[in-house]
């Protein structure tokens, strides 16, 4: 296979391994944070030093939702690209450039939360200001990113004039469906921040455009979800059919999955905005359905997956209806940190459901229910898979070996995070169907009876997170051992090969022009005539509130 001929050389593996240990740093400082909420939220710490609860909530959001997410990505994404199509000097030093883009841009944002000038939380609604330090600084980290954007894309575009006619590799062809989605999605929070907050925030506009901010903002907030979401799809459809020791189910369906995601995870930013007055409802309407669209690509992988886990299983012996299931190799912490992320999937995804549906979505809004959804869709489905890439990569990267006691550490590590998560998740949810909001600090709301009903459940909330913690610091433990104390040797970086018999992929699977002139026309279909009717019939700005609320 093309892609198994490969190797990364020493500069390609530090570039990758710089970008992961920022993302593990970030895991460390936004864990200790997400602890310090959850103590907060259950009456049993008050935070010291004049620290407010809403300066680590932010804290928390922008570190493990955005720099986390990206940092780990991007780094995954280089590692995929240089073993599949190879990097250039050239290549190298642009991402390098778009690295400390990014780190600059990152320092920026976090020194002003951590200074108390940026309680804006993740989603920075508006009118809350921040420094603009702040948003300069989420402007500079975009930017950094869509050089990692183009670099992938050259690399393809280089590789595919060398092998004319000849289909991409896979995990080639993923990084570039993942790219293109998040370039076309941070388009939106590029523009908000550009030509809305920064000119508000440094005092050259009175007023901001309250909606027509958050509509940019979710434009890009949903299709974040799944620029998080499709690393772990790479992992799913293209390595762990390796670590099993199968086949990749089908090339064409995986390839298919991603096109759909790219075409239907962008246009369908007002089911976060159900509740929000001054759109149509037929406009809110429309976008729930392109939703729900969604879920057709998600069903696919399902089936793929579990497809390749019985076929690989009955190949191997395993007879009865459940005998291939139970000889997975539930030992091997490479496949078990994923697979308990896919399966977590199961009711995430299902709660994702919930969430876009205009009247079920009237009950949970604002409540802490969407808070455990998010934890279970990013922190438990998402993060999960990362670990378990981290378990092969960081050796690769590092050239060390992945120990039978560093394999049995991440299996606890794994089963720690899951039972932490139980807690912690489904106390929210429970909290959440009773009336508890999110983004709220402890209160006992005067000693309404609705509030005492919910605190006993962020109590839960709170033994989940310490739980959770104790979870971080083990894999930061790995993560250490792995990059500096392992044993020197070789490890196997995973990637799977289709089967001998596979049916050919149609070649308009790799119509780029095709799927985002597509995806291009179901954006403006979706968003042209109501952003419109947004801008047209909006009610007068509003001047900025700085924290503490009222200090504008």
């Amino acid at each position: 296979m093309l892609s198994e001929t490969l190797q990364l050389t020493k500069a390609n593996k530090k570039l990758s391994l710089a970008f992961i240990a920022v993302a593990f740093i970030s895991l460390l400082i936004g864990g200790l944070m997400g602890l310090l909420q959850t103590l907060v939220r259950s009456g049993t710490l008050t935070l010291p030093w004049g620290i407010d609860y809403y300066q680590i909530l932010t804290v928390h959001g922008v570190i493990l939702g955005l720099v986390l997410t990206t940092y780990f990505i991007i780094g995954f994404q280089y590692a995929l690209m240089g073993k599949t199509v190879g990097m250039t000097v050239k290549e190298r030093k642009i991402a390098w450039l778009g690295f400390w883009v990014m780190l600059v841009g990152t320092i920026m944002t976090a020194t002003t939360i951590l200074l108390g000038k940026a309680n804006v939380l993740y989603t920075f609604y508006a009118p809350l200001k921040a420094h603009p330090v702040f948003y300069i600084g989420l402007a500079l980290v975009i930017i950094g990113s869509w050089v990692a954007c183009f670099v992938n894309f050259h690399q393809l575009y280089r590789w595919k004039k060398v092998h004319k006619g000849v289909k991409s590799p896979l995990l080639a062809f993923m990084v570039v469906a993942n790219m293109i989605l998040w370039l076309i999605a941070t388009l939106g929070v590029a523009a908000t921040v550009l030509v809305q907050f920064i000119p508000w925030s440094l005092g050259y506009a009175e007023t901001i455009n309250v909606l027509v901010s958050r509509t940019l903002f979710w434009y890009f907030g949903h299709p974040l979800v799944y620029f998080w979401l499709l690393p772990a799809y790479m992992a799913w459809y293209a390595i762990i059919p390796k670590i099993i020791g199968g086949k990749i189910f089908s090339d064409s369906l995986a390839r298919l999955a991603f096109v759909l995601f790219i075409m239907f995870s962008i246009p369908v930013g007002f089911h976060h905005q159900l509740t929000e007055p001054g759109i149509d409802p037929t406009w809110k309407f429309i976008q729930v359905v392109l939703t729900f669209m969604v879920i057709i690509p998600s069903l696919l992988t399902a089936f793929s997956l579990f497809a390749t886990f019985e076929i690989t299983g009955r190949k191997k012996g395993f007879g009865g209806l459940f005998g291939w299931f139970k000889h997975l190799p539930w030992k091997d912490v490479r496949f078990f940190a994923p697979m308990i992320g896919m399966l977590a999937f199961i009711p995430a995804g299902t709660g994702g459901i919930i969430n876009a549906s205009h009247q079920l979505n009237a009950v949970v809004h604002n409540t802490i229910w969407v808070t455990g959804h998010f934890h279970l869709t990013v922190a438990t489905t998402v993060i999960l898979t990362f670990f378990g890439i981290s378990y092969w990569l960081i050796p690769v990267l590092t050239g060390r070996k992945l120990t039978a006691k560093i394999n049995r550490l991440g299996i606890i590590q794994t089963i720690i995070w899951t039972v932490g998560m139980f807690f912690m998740s489904g106390s929210m949810h429970i909290a959440g169907l009773l009336g508890a909001p999110r983004r709220s600090a402890y209160s006992t709301y005067s000693g309404t009876e609705q509030a005492s009903d919910w605190i006993g459940y962020q109590i839960g909330q709170a033994i989940g997170g310490t739980i959770l913690f104790i979870g971080i610091l083990l894999m930061v433990y790995i993560f250490l051992n792995l990059t500096f104390f392992a044993p020197k040797g070789t490890e196997e970086f995973p990637i799977a090969e289709e089967e001998k018999d596979a049916e050919p992929t149609p070649k308009f699977l790799e119509n780029w022009r095709l799927w985002i002139g597509l995806t291009v026309v179901l954006i403006l279909f979706a968003y042209t005539i109501p952003f419109m009717d947004i801008i047209q019939h909006s009610p007068p700005g509003s001047p900025p509130f700085d924290w503490p609320i009222g200090n504008s």
